[in-house]
C-alpha cells in the first residue's frame, strides 16, 4: 500500500472516530430522548465504520500509530472548534505540537 492511500485512509479513520465522539456528545446534551436515541444510533454507526476502516487494510497498525495519533488530534481540535466552538489555547497548541513533532519521529522510522 502506497504511503499516500494510507495517509488518506488514516486521515478518513481519524474524521470517523472524532465525528462519532461528537456526536456522542450532541447526544449527551440533547433535550429530547428520540432525538438522544437517534444521535447514539448514528454515533454507533460512524464508530463501527471507523473500526471496520482502521483494520480492513494489511498494515501493521502499530507501525502507522505515531501517524493516526497527530492526524486525531488535528481533527478532534478542528471539530471542537468548528462543532462547539471551543478554540484551543496555548496548552492545546504547544502540546499539539509536541505530539505533531513526535508523530514526525515515529513516521520517519516507518
Amino acid at each position: 500500500m502506497s504511503r499516500g492511500l494510507a495517509f488518506l485512509i488514516l486521515f478518513a479513520c481519524a474524521c470517523l472516530e472524532a465525528g462519532g465522539d461528537a456526536i456522542v456528545r450532541r447526544g449527551m446534551h440533547s433535550g429530547a430522548n428520540s432525538t438522544r436515541a437517534v444521535l447514539y444510533i448514528a454515533a454507533a454507526a460512524v464508530l463501527f465504520a471507523y473500526a471496520w476502516l482502521v483494520n480492513r487494510p494489511p498494515w501493521s497498525f502499530g507501525s502507522l500509530l505515531g501517524v493516526y495519533i497527530v492526524l486525531f488530534f488535528v481533527v478532534a481540535q478542528a471539530i471542537s472548534w468548528a462543532v462547539f466552538g471551543e478554540r484551543p489555547g496555548g496548552h492545546i497548541l504547544i502540546g499539539g505540537a509536541l505530539i505533531v513533532a513526535g508523530g514526525v519521529v515515529i513516521a520517519t522510522r516507518a
